[in-house]
């Protein structure tokens, strides 16, 4: 089985359990996804069936679009309420002193990954060091917010719902604590949904029980997505017969035999290629100094 499966992950399941499952169903060993959630967290979880996963390491940077409800108030050893309590702290915080808050964190800014993450630190996991009691320093990463908008708060009971949509790599939870801080108190992330990553939306996303009903009718290939959705924001060119078989055979493209797209060319644009009856070959890049296309990847069936 090749392509894309969309998945709505369900709370308390790790990523890798929902891949588990998956195999379970589809009988394909090869299942790889497109970045991990939380088990708290719940949503959009893409993943990567058989040719599919060699994509893995050419996914367009697409945003990932998160609904995020927080307290504040509260601080917790993991940034969410599924930690150990370390902080409580009465303050009122009004709407608008939030909102003030937000705008320091849209654009580009910096994070510093929290102690309950995958990131390594020495050959260590963060999440390692810190069941075992230990912090230790982490450098700061560059992320991108594009989009930071307070959907809802309840002042009385201090707890509100943030939709955001950021780069890869974003830590929701350290951007509710820092934003908190920002505020003039402490918070904590009580529920996170991804609603959106690689292009598709939660509304898109099937969820376990659904896969499994469809499993047992034999039917899951009707919602297996193909391997060209994970890329369409790169533009398409169909090449000829023999075009089609020299680029599976790994060899570059002339450009000026090909019909490209009317766009700006710059060094590197990515291409989905397609052969004279529309099967989705790869991907190829273009290579300014030879004139061509280079090969990139081949997800096509055979050579």
């Amino acid at each position: 089985m090749n392509g894309v499966m969309v998945v709505d992950k369900p709370q308390d399941f790790t990523s890798f359990d929902v891949v588990a499952v998956m195999r379970g169903l589809s009988k394909e060993r090869k299942i790889g996804h497109t970045g991990t959630l939380d088990p708290m967290a719940t949503g959009v979880l893409p993943l990567l069936l058989g040719r599919a996963a060699k994509a893995a390491d050419l996914l367009p940077s697409t945003d990932k679009e998160y609904r995020a409800e927080f307290a504040l108030g509260e601080r917790y050893d993991t940034g969410d309420v599924t930690g150990a309590l370390l902080e409580t702290d009465a303050a009122a915080v009004s709407r608008e002193r939030l909102e003030e808050a937000l705008p320091a964190f849209q654009g580009e800014i910096w994070q510093v990954p929290p102690m309950y993450s995958a990131v390594s630190v020495g050959g260590k996991r963060l999440y390692q060091l810190a069941r075992k009691g230990l912090e230790v320093e982490r450098p700061a990463r560059k992320v991108t917010i594009s989009r930071l908008v307070l959907e809802s708060y309840d002042q009385a009971a201090r707890r509100g719902v943030l939709r955001v949509s950021c780069s890869k790599g974003t830590y929701i939870r350290t951007l509710i604590e820092d934003i908190a801080q920002a505020a003039g108190t402490v918070g904590t992330m009580c529920a996170l949904r991804r609603t959106e990553a690689c292009g598709f939306s939660v509304e898109e996303a099937v969820s376990l029980e659904q896969l499994r009903e469809l499993a047992a009718r034999g039917e899951l290939s009707q919602v297996l997505r193909p391997v060209d959705s994970l890329f369409q924001e790169y533009p398409p060119v169909t090449v000829s017969g023999p075009q089609g078989e020299r680029f599976k055979n790994g060899g570059g493209l002339d450009m000026g035999r090909l019909r490209l797209p009317r766009i700006a060319l710059v060094e590197g644009t990515r291409f989905r290629v397609y052969g004279p009856e529309g099967e989705f070959l790869g991907l190829a890049g273009t290579d300014l100094a030879k004139g061509q296309l280079s090969f990139l990847k081949r997800f096509a069936d055979s050579v």
